[in-house]
C-alpha cells in the first residue's frame, strides 16, 4: 500500500502531466518545495511499487496502477474541498483540510459522502 506521501508525489505528477507531456524530477521539486534529494528518493520508490516508470530522458510517466492511486486521490481531494466549501469553510482552509482528509478516508466512507451530497 502507497503511503501517504507517495499518494502526494502521485498526484503531482498526475497534475503536472496534465500541464504538459514529460513531467521531470525538478517539476516535481518546484511544486512540491522539495529537495531533489527527496523527489529522487520518493521516485526510486514509486518506481519500485510500480506506480512510474522513468525513460532514458528521465521523463516520468504513471504507470496504470499509478494513475489509478493519483486519480482517486485527486477526486477525493476535489469532492471534499467542494463539499467543505458548500459548509461555508473558505477556500484555502477547505483546500488545506480535504488534502489532509483524503489521504485518510476510506473508499467506502468516501462513496457514500459522494452518494449523500450528490458530487
Amino acid at each position: 500500500m502507497i503511503q501517504e506521501s507517495g499518494e502526494m508525489y502521485l498526484e503531482t505528477i498526475l497534475l503536472l502531466s496534465r500541464k504538459k507531456p514529460d513531467v521531470h524530477a525538478i517539476d516535481i521539486s518546484d511544486e512540491m518545495n522539495f529537495s531533489k534529494p527527496s523527489i529522487s528518493r520518493a521516485l526510486g520508490r514509486l518506481k519500485a511499487e510500480g506506480c512510474i516508470t522513468i525513460n532514458d530522458e528521465n521523463h516520468i510517466y504513471l504507470t496504470e496502477k499509478g494513475r489509478a492511486i493519483a486519480e482517486n486521490i485527486y477526486e477525493k481531494h476535489e469532492v471534499l474541498s467542494k463539499l467543505l466549501m458548500s459548509l461555508g469553510v473558505d477556500e484555502e482552509t477547505a483546500t488545506a483540510d480535504a488534502c489532509k482528509i483524503e489521504h485518510v478516508i476510506s473508499d467506502k466512507t468516501f462513496a457514500a459522502i459522494k452518494a449523500k451530497f450528490n458530487l
